[in-house]
C-alpha cells in the first residue's frame, strides 16, 4: 500500500484544479462581482442564494450553514470520500501523477479508492452494455427500441444498451479487466447466490443513470423477454453510488438547459427522456423507480437558481388514475419551490414517447406548451368527487378545496384562485374568502408553527461563527467591527494590491473583536511562511483556531464592492488607509488618556514626548485624507 502523498503533490493539484468547473457539476453559479460567484447551497436544503466560491484563492463558503474549504473539502463533502481518494481523484482528473512518502507511484490498480472503482467498475460496464446493442442477440433490444421510434443513432446519442441473456456476461467482461468480486459486489449490478454473484441484469435494454457529474453509478433496465419473470423496469440498488430519491436520469444532458432556462420538465419514464429531448425539449428528466421527492427537489431548486426570480417545474403525467395520483402527489411537494410550477396530463394517456411516436415532436412540444397550474389542477381534480349540482355536494366541495387555495403561497395569486374557486362552484366570492381565510388560520396553529414560519430572507440574520466561548460574532453595525472586518477581506482576498508600508501597518494594527484579532495573527503568520498565491487563503485557515476556519473561508469569498480594476483598487486602498487611520485613532485616544491620567509636569519630558506623538499622529492622519 502507497504511503502518505507528498505535501507539495497535494498543493500541486489544489492549485491546478479549476475550483469553479468542479463545482459547477453540481450547481449553477452566477456571478457575484469580480471573481466571485455564488449559488444555492448543495450541502443544505435553501432558497436564497448563499454558497460563494471564489476561483482565484480556491475557497467555497456558505453563508447559510456555514461549510466552507477548498476544492478538496467540496468533493470530500459531496463524494463522501476520504483525503487521499479526493486527492488522487483530482489528480486522475487533471492527468497528474502524484508522488508518495515512501517513493512508491501510488496505489495499485487493485487499491485504488473504492469509490473511484465502482464508478471505474459503471464505465466499463456501460461499454459492455452499448457493444452488446450492437450484436446478434441485441437484435430484440434494437427492435424494442425502433417500435418506440429509436434508430441506433439515437441509441447511441442516450448511451443506451443491451445486458445479454447469459447468467455471468457481464461478470466475465468485468474480471478480464481487473475488477475483482468482492468491489463487484458493491456495485449493485450482480445478484449473489450459493455459487458467487450473477449478473442482475439479464436479456434487458439498458439506460445508463448518471449523475450532475456525467459519471455513470447505475442502471434502468426493460425486460424484452415473456419468460423473464422480473419486474417489467428493474433498477440498480441502493449502493454508495447510487441512491434512487437522489438521482434523476437525464440530468447530466438537461443540467445546462435547464440553468439556462430556467425549467424543468419531470416525466415518468427512460424513453420519455429521450422523446422530449429529440423533440426539443431538452430540460426533460425523470426519477428512477420512485416519486419525485425532496432530495429532488434539493438538485431541480440549485440547477434553477429558485430564488423567487422565475423558473419554472413541469409535471407530465399519464391521464389515467395513476398519473392523476402522481400529480397530486407533487401537488404536495409543490411549495417547497419558489418557481411556478405547472403540470401536463394528456387526456387520452399518451406519454410523451407514444406523442412522439403517433403524432410527431410538435405534438410533444404541443403538450408541454398547454401546461396548466398545479393549483389549478389539484383544485379541479377535488372538485370532480362531488355532485356540484346539489347544494350538499357544492358545500362539501368547498370545505375539500379552501384549503388547498389556502396553500398558495404568493398572497397576490391566492385572491385570484378564491374567486375561480366561487365560479367554478357557482357560490359567491364572499363564502369561499371566509372558507379560505379560516383555512389560513387552521394552517397556522401551533402543531404546524415549524412547517409555516417564514424562511429568514437574505440580510435579515447574520450567519454564526462556529460556537465558540472565546470568539463571538462581531456585530457588523458597529463602525469599527465593519472596518476591520473589510480589512481582512481585502488582505485576504486581494494581498497583492497591499503597498509595503501598508503591509507594515497591517501587520502592527490591533483589531479589538477577539475573531478579529486572531484572524490578524493567521495571516500575519501565513504571511511570515512565505505562502504561495494559490495556497494563501488555505494556509491562513490553518494558521486560525478550528472554531473560525470557516469564517476565514467566509471572508475570503464576501462580495467586495467594485465593478472594475480601478474601482477595486480604490476600495482597497481606502480600506486599509481606513484601517490605519482607526490606529491612529486608538493610538491617540491612548495617549490623551495618559496626559490625563497623569500627574506629570506641562514642561517634563515625558509630557513633550506624549504631545509629539500626538502631533505626528495628526500629521500622519492629514496625509492619510489628502488635507
Amino acid at each position: 500500500m502507497a504511503g502518505l502523498i507528498k505535501r507539495e503533490d497535494i498543493d500541486e493539484v489544489r492549485n491546478r484544479t479549476d475550483l469553479r468547473e468542479v463545482v459547477e457539476s453540481y450547481v449553477t453559479l452566477k456571478s457575484a462581482g469580480i471573481g466571485s460567484y455564488k449559488g444555492l447551497c448543495p450541502f443544505h436544503d435553501e432558497r436564497s442564494p448563499s454558497f460563494h466560491i471564489r476561483p482565484q484563492l480556491g475557497t467555497f463558503h456558505c453563508f447559510g450553514c456555514g461549510e466552507s474549504g477548498d476544492v478538496i473539502a467540496f468533493i470530500q463533502k459531496m463524494d463522501h470520500s476520504s483525503f487521499t481518494e479526493t486527492v488522487e481523484l483530482l489528480a486522475a482528473r487533471i492527468n497528474y501523477e502524484l508522488h508518495y512518502e515512501d517513493g512508491g507511484p501510488g496505489p495499485r490498480r487493485e487499491d485504488y479508492g473504492k469509490r473511484q472503482r465502482l464508478v471505474d467498475a459503471h464505465k466499463v460496464a456501460e461499454e459492455f452494455f452499448r457493444a452488446q446493442l450492437a450484436s446478434d442477440e441485441g437484435a430484440a433490444g434494437r427492435e424494442f427500441l425502433a417500435g418506440r421510434g429509436f434508430d441506433a443513432e439515437v441509441a447511441a446519442q442516450f448511451s443506451v444498451g443491451y445486458a445479454p441473456k447469459g447468467w455471468d456476461s457481464l461478470l466475465k467482461h468485468l474480471r478480464s479487466k481487473g475488477f475483482v468480486d468482492d468491489e463487484l459486489k458493491l456495485t449493485g449490478m450482480f445478484s449473489e447466490g450459493n455459487r458467487g454473484i450473477y449478473d442482475r441484469f439479464r436479456g434487458r435494454v439498458m439506460w445508463p443513470i448518471r449523475d450532475l457529474s456525467g459519471a455513470t453509478i447505475g442502471f434502468g433496465a426493460r425486460k424484452l423477454y415473456e419468460d423473464d419473470q422480473g419486474p417489467k423496469y428493474l433498477n440498480t440498488p441502493e449502493t454508495q453510488l447510487y441512491k434512487k430519491s437522489q438521482v434523476l436520469y437525464g440530468i447530466d444532458l438537461a443540467k445546462k438547459q435547464i440553468s439556462k432556462s430556467r425549467q424543468i420538465v419531470v416525466v415518468e419514464g427512460y424513453t420519455d427522456v429521450m422523446a422530449c429531448h429529440l423533440a426539443g425539449i431538452t430540460t426533460a428528466v425523470a426519477t428512477c423507480g420512485t416519486a419525485f421527492g425532496t432530495d429532488h427537489i434539493k438538485i431541480a431548486r440549485r440547477l434553477l437558481q429558485d430564488d423567487g426570480t422565475g423558473g419554472e417545474v413541469v409535471f407530465t403525467f399519464d391521464g389515467d388514475a395513476a398519473g392523476q395520483k402522481a400529480a397530486l402527489r407533487a401537488f404536495e411537494e409543490d411549495q417547497r419551490f419558489i418557481a411556478q410550477t405547472y403540470v401536463c396530463v394528456e387526456p387520452t394517456g399518451a406519454d410523451p414517447c407514444d406523442l412522439r411516436l403517433h403524432r410527431g415532436d410538435e405534438a410533444v412540444r404541443e403538450l408541454i406548451e398547454l401546461k396548466r397550474p398545479l393549483f389549478e389542477f389539484a383544485i379541479r381534480a377535488e372538485l370532480k368527487k362531488f355532485n356540484l349540482n346539489t347544494v350538499e355536494g357544492r358545500v362539501q366541495a368547498l370545505r375539500q378545496t379552501a384549503p388547498i387555495v389556502a396553500q398558495i403561497r404568493d398572497s397576490a395569486i391566492r385572491p385570484a384562485y378564491a374567486r375561480e374557486l366561487a365560479g367554478w362552484l357557482g357560490m359567491n366570492n364572499e363564502d369561499v374568502n371566509r372558507s379560505v381565510g379560516a383555512s389560513i388560520k387552521r394552517a397556522r396553529l401551533p402543531k404546524n408553527a415549524e412547517l409555516q414560519a417564514p424562511r429568514p430572507q437574505p440580510g435579515e440574520a447574520e450567519p454564526a461563527i462556529p460556537a465558540a466561548p472565546a470568539f463571538e460574532r462581531p456585530d457588523h453595525r458597529d463602525p469599527v467591527m465593519r472596518l476591520e472586518r473589510q480589512a481582512l477581506e481585502v488582505v485576504i482576498q486581494q494581498p497583492q494590491r497591499l503597498k509595503d508600508e501598508q503591509w507594515q501597518a497591517f501587520y502592527e494594527a490591533r483589531f479589538l473583536a477577539p475573531a478579529h484579532s486572531a484572524v490578524h495573527d493567521g495571516i500575519v503568520a501565513a504571511s511570515s511562511a512565505g505562502a504561495s498565491a494559490t495556497s494563501w487563503v488555505e494556509v491562513i485557515r490553518n494558521e486560525v483556531p478550528e472554531q473560525l476556519r470557516s469564517f476565514v473561508s467566509e471572508l475570503a469569498v464576501t462580495s467586495i464592492p467594485a465593478s472594475d480594476e480601478h474601482s477595486l483598487n480604490r476600495y482597497c486602498a481606502d480600506i486599509i488607509n481606513g484601517l490605519i487611520e482607526l490606529q491612529i485613532t486608538h493610538r491617540k485616544a491612548e495617549l490623551i488618556g495618559r496626559l490625563q491620567r497623569a500627574e506629570m509636569e506641562p514642561e517634563g519630558e515625558e509630557y513633550a514626548q506624549i504631545n509629539r506623538e500626538l502631533m505626528e499622529l495628526e500629521m500622519r492622519r492629514r496625509i492619510l485624507r489628502g488635507t
